[in-house]
């Protein structure tokens, strides 16, 4: 059976550890396990997240055979770890409606959307864990001077490019660098490529969110402009913003979590998201039947921008951090600074960069092998160019395989 086959009838729900909850079904459940013993390196059979005995305390949600439950990983060859949550499947209404204060037309018509079940990180991506993926740049160097691990046709879909060192660190780091603080200024291609370079190590599927996904974790269930209510009044209390800010992001998990145990999902970090920006988007999705399916309400990009980031920053002010507000994002204005040509595929250098990072997901049900590039590589050859010429001529940047062996022979080099 196609792992697609399985989405209609295989939804988990969110149940207390009191509570009760339908399962997926034993067929689903096998065909998960049997995938792993298949070999599939990006479903093991030891699942992080998945406990086969209720537990005593917090948030489970009940699958044939046991139960998803918040979990913490570790990145592997390293002593930082982060934490994923599991959020129900369910249906919501995606965008704001007409008497929403300080609506932008491009947050409408309001659309039906089914979620499947997911896990989703309980804060965005800090510099702890985005400064492992940025070492990559001289370990794969190293690599390319000892010719190890080197790239060839039969293992070139698992390579995964490091971003450059950074021209001016102190420009990147001006809105912090503490290891607690979201990491900022990366472009959605590195940050796509950080996704992968984690799902090929740890052996779990990571990805960005889409648009959707992303409101339907942010709102937590509510329906108001915020997922703690309506008035802006009350958003200090919630979520970092221009007023209080300081002119810096905040250690993630300051303000209080939404309903579903999320940080930050209003301000501090803007976030990405996998989809391009289209004022007209939610009209078209309208026009299909309701729900529409969250996989099929995807605006995959086919140009450099704008695509799109959610739940505003603590470089803006309240009406940016609703639940609905969408930010087009402008690639040139985002990397005004930049001295070099091309313009670095990694980096934004402008200060609305210092506002832009982002937050990982990892679906209960992982795409076929197949389709997982198109989560986390280049998805027009623009980029790709801009990437090769970067590496082979200019020499900024690297790239190189990622696997669970990786962490060994980095360790090895030094």
């Amino acid at each position: 059976m196609p792992i697609a086959d399985l989405t209609a009838s295989a939804a988990p729900v969110f149940a207390s550890p009191r509570g009760g909850g339908l399962g997926w079904g034993r067929t689903a459940l096998l065909f998960a396990l049997s995938f792993a013993s298949l070999g599939n390196p990006l479903f093991a059979a030891d699942v992080s997240g998945f406990v086969t005995e209720r537990p005593a305390e917090g948030i489970a949600m009940s699958v044939e055979g046991g139960f998803l439950v918040a979990y913490t990983q570790r990145i592997p060859g390293t002593d930082v770890s982060f934490e994923m949550v599991p959020i129900p499947s369910g249906r919501f209404t995606m965008g704001s409606p007409d008497d929403e204060a300080d609506r932008r037309e491009d947050e409408g018509p309001q659309v039906e959307i089914e979620v499947p079940t997911m896990w989703v990180g309980k804060h965005e991506i800090t510099w702890a864990e985005y400064k492992q993926y940025m070492a990559l740049n001289d370990a794969f160097e190293k690599f390319g001077e000892q010719n190890i691990r080197p790239i060839t046709d039969d293992n070139r879909v698992d390579a995964v490019t490091a971003p450059s060192k950074l021209y001016e660190p102190s420009f990147t780091y001006g809105a912090g660098e503490e290891p607690n603080q979201p990491a900022v200024s990366m472009s959605q291609y590195a940050a796509k490529q950080y996704t992968k370079w984690l799902s090929l190590l740890t052996g779990q599927f990571y990805r960005l969110p889409t648009e959707a996904e992303w409101e339907y974790a942010a709102r937590g269930g509510s329906t108001t402009a915020y997922n703690f209510g309506d008035d802006p009044a009350d958003l200090s209390e919630h979520a970092w913003h221009y007023e209080i800010s300081d002119d810096l992001t905040h250690a993630v998990g300051e303000k209080p979590a939404n309903a579903w145990g999320l940080h930050d999902m209003h301000g501090n970090a803007a976030e990405w998201v996998l989809d391009a920006h289209d004022p007209a988007w939610y009209a078209t999705l309208g026009k299909r039947p309701q729900p529409v399916a969250a996989a099929d309400a995807v605006n995959w990009p086919t140009k450099l921008y704008p695509r799109v980031v959610r739940g505003g920053s603590w470089l803006d002010d309240p009406p940016a951090l609703r639940s609905a507000s969408r930010m087009p994002t402008d690639d040139e204005e985002l990397r005004g600074y930049d001295p070099n040509t091309p313009k670095s595929p990694w980096w934004f250098a402008s200060d609305a960069g210092q506002g832009i990072g982002f937050r990982i997901i990892r679906p209960w049900q992982p795409p076929a092998v197949a389709e997982r590039g198109k989560y986390w590589d280049a998805d027009i050859p623009d980029i790709e160019r801009v990437v090769n010429r970067r590496i082979d001529e200019e020499g900024r940047g690297e790239r190189g395989i990622v696997d669970p062996d990786l962490p060994a022979a980095i360790e090895k080099l030094q």
